[in-house]
């Protein structure tokens, strides 16, 4: 049989070799470690294969914990299962009913579509448009729903601006440009259009199409030419928005699972620590958010054509044409929706007063309304659960007292503002199962003394600076979840760094914030995230387009994450000295308060 008969037939069953073979390699470990220790690292690097090749399904793997933990004597069951529903969990879930609550009335189409009459069209204010825009709506509603929301929208626009894509890639070719068949359609991806909104392009005027095309007197090599220039800038709007979706998930503890597996192990591993909560993250996290955004922006509008003589002057032209019908169609959108009704407005305030009363809890720069309250029993998540509670009893039309004296006034049921099964529908069970395994690691990690074992040969680790150390650990956790979940990801190594911080007395806080932001920034190819592959299935866009793209787009994500964390982070948290709260996990060692003089250094040369 041929070697490529076989290699095809190998890679067909490859996931279950993988999942047969696995434990028989890493078995040495139970016996050439210390026995608690080998049998939890055999268990977390069976679990981070699993993860990273997707063997079983993730949430699967994440499971493992609940029959392999009691089974090989690490953790008995009574102390695994607890792990998969606590506080954490439960924030997160607000965060989804609230964002199912926004899909389910449309507020965050009327968002978006404001936004977008708001910016104008030209094209590197519209990318701009689509990138703060999709970086919002990403803050509260998952990465993956604000893209595959916003994808539509941005095609609707562009089909306005520039006709038909297989129209602009045929006026792309000329008989000697042969290179650009790979581009102009001719590769092995298929050409999906994304669908638009129904009757959108109704408002566009058939005869004036015709007479434009009529009184065409361009050249070929102009024709070309502008083609090749709105080819550049179709794929720069498909490519903006699954990468502000990924930078606005950052922004908040509920927007993207790595901040809620962050939180979930500061709770595991250092109790008394109380630094991060939703509105100190908010403070922190939003500015670094905001700079990454229009960092990006520039290097994607650089880049894809959006920076030109146009962008802040207009000219009567045929761009100037297409860019007021483009405007058109979108106050023509907008317009449909029509005024903003009970229910919208209803969801807009419960969805404030979500965000308001999770900020002011307990900011740390200002008193937090929680003081009211007994310290320490209201947290974030009875905060997310109480606001979100009111959506299933809270009417979605506008009470009337004259209903009840009206005989002739219709008797419909009553309709609150979210169902239970709108939202079971759209809660993402299998992350929160991810999330408890994550915590059910970090609990075996922490008890069995692993992580302790771990941080003992890191030790050669502390003679990097640690303003260098922030840096690598970022780059190394942005290039490793480009080919893994950024949930396994920082469940697997957030352990491992929280250890190295202790045995080189530096606060945690300064190597677990950056790592964590660092597992969101995955920009380089397609299977890096959802959102991404989303984007990659529309067919325009090629593998070393979001290479060439997403490799500047991580160098700059790493440097604005070092300069944020090295600023306002240092201030915000009090990273120059070693906190109380930061005792070793093997509670035998005694670590003092020290000066993070390294730091301190670092800040004084920026």
């Amino acid at each position: 049989m041929k070697i490529s008969v076989v290699s095809k037939k190998l890679w067909c069953v490859h996931k279950q070799l993988v999942l047969l073979l696995t434990p028989l390699v890493f078995l040495p470990l139970l016996f050439t470690l210390p026995e608690k220790e080998g049998k939890c690292l055999y268990v977390v690097l069976l679990m981070a294969v699993y993860w990273c090749t997707e063997a079983l399904p993730l949430a699967v793997t994440a499971m493992l914990p609940v029959c392999l933990f009691p089974t090989l004597g690490i953790l008995p069951s009574k102390m695994v299962c607890p792990q998969y529903f606590l506080e954490t969990n439960f924030l997160f879930l607000s965060g989804l009913v609230m964002a199912s609550s926004i899909e389910e009335w449309g507020l965050h189409r009327r968002i978006a579509l404001k936004v977008l009459t708001i910016v104008g069209v030209q094209p590197a204010w519209l990318i701009l448009g689509m990138m703060s825009t999709s970086s919002f709506l990403s803050m509260w509603l998952s990465n993956t729903a604000t893209t595959a929301m916003m994808l539509p929208i941005a095609n609707a626009i562009l089909e306005s601006l520039f006709g038909d894509l297989e129209t602009l890639k045929q006026n792309c070719k000329t008989t000697v440009d042969s290179e650009n068949d790979i581009i102009n359609g001719q590769s092995t991806v298929k050409l999906h259009s994304l669908p638009s909104v129904p009757m959108e392009k109704q408002i566009l005027s058939t005869d004036g199409m015709d007479g434009m095309e009529q009184s065409d007197l361009r050249t070929a090599e102009e024709i070309r030419s502008e083609s090749q220039y709105q080819l550049k800038v179709w794929k720069g709007f498909l490519i903006c928005i699954p990468y502000a979706a990924s930078i606005g998930g950052t922004a908040t503890l509920t927007g993207t699972a790595p901040n809620l597996i962050l939180i979930g192990q500061l709770k595991s591993y250092f109790p008394d620590c109380d630094r991060v909560n939703f509105g100190s993250w908010f403070a922190f996290a939003f500015p670094l958010m905001f700079l990454f955004l229009v960092l990006g922006w520039i290097w994607i509008s650089f880049l894809y054509g959006g920076l030109n003589t146009r962008l802040c002057f207009k000219k009567h032209d045929r761009r100037a044409q297409a860019e007021a019908r483009a405007k058109a169609l979108i106050e023509e959108d907008y317009r449909k929706l029509g005024p903003i009704n009970f229910a919208e407005s209803s969801i807009a305030f419960f969805f404030i007063l979500f965000a308001v009363l999770l900020f002011t809890r307990d900011p740390k720069f200002v008193t937090g309304w929680s003081v009211i309250f007994k310290k320490g029993y209201v947290s974030d998540a009875v905060t997310g659960v109480i606001i979100v509670s009111i959506l299933f009893f809270f009417p979605s039309q506008k009470p009337s007292f004259s209903w009840w004296f009206d005989p002739q006034a219709s008797n419909t049921p009553y309709v609150p503002l979210l169902s239970w099964k709108k939202a079971q529908d759209s809660v993402p069970w299998n992350i929160i199962m991810l999330l408890g395994g994550g915590f059910a690691m970090a609990k075996a990690c922490e008890e069995s003394g692993l992580a302790s074992w771990i941080g003992g040969h890191l030790q050669p680790l502390a003679e990097v600076p640690p303003a260098a150390a922030v840096m690598l650990i970022t780059a190394f956790l942005a290039c490793f979840t480009e080919f893994a979940s950024n949930t396994a990801t920082i469940i697997i190594f957030l352990p491992v760094i929280a250890e190295l911080a202790i045995h080189i007395s530096v606060n945690p806080l300064y190597f677990m914030i950056p790592a964590t932001i660092g597992c969101s920034y995955a920009f380089m190819l397609p299977v890096s995230t959802p959102p991404n592959s989303i984007a990659f299935a529309s067919g325009h866009l090629m593998v070393k387009d979001m290479v060439k793209t997403g490799f500047v787009m991580n160098i700059l994500g790493i440097l604005s994450v070092s300069l944020a964390i090295n600023t306002w982070g240092i201030a915000m948290f009090d990273l120059n000295m070693y906190p109380e709260w930061a005792q070793p996990l093997n509670k035998s060692a005694i670590i003092t308060d020290v000066h993070l003089s390294s730091v301190q250094s670092f800040n004084a040369t920026l």
